[in-house]
């Protein structure tokens, strides 16, 4: 699943585990298990950094408080569409 994103993860790999309930559970498949081992001698999960949603998911599934964090990116603004070419006035109901 490519595309923008709408969101990003942060991991406290000191917090982290390395259980993988984050990874098996991300519907984008944006998290990972790292290569490296922590200080705690595990695998601890990070971002790919791209295609994350925003949903959440792997927060709620973590049994480790405080190891993950989602931030959810707030959309560029629509550009407003023009409704009335032509005319200076709005139309009237």
């Amino acid at each position: 699943m490519s595309g923008i994103a709408r969101g990003s993860v942060k991991i406290d790999v000191e917090e982290c585990k390395g259980c993988g309930l984050c990874v098996e559970s991300c519907p984008p498949k944006c998290l990972e298990l790292a290569h490296e081992l922590s200080h705690y001698g595990v695998h601890p999960a990070r971002y790919i950094g791209r295609d994350c949603t925003g949903c959440g998911i792997c927060f709620y599934c973590c049994p480790e408080p405080g190891a993950i964090t989602v931030y959810r990116l707030i959309p560029p603004p629509k550009a407003a569409s023009q409704a009335h070419v032509g005319g200076e006035h709005a139309a009237t109901l």
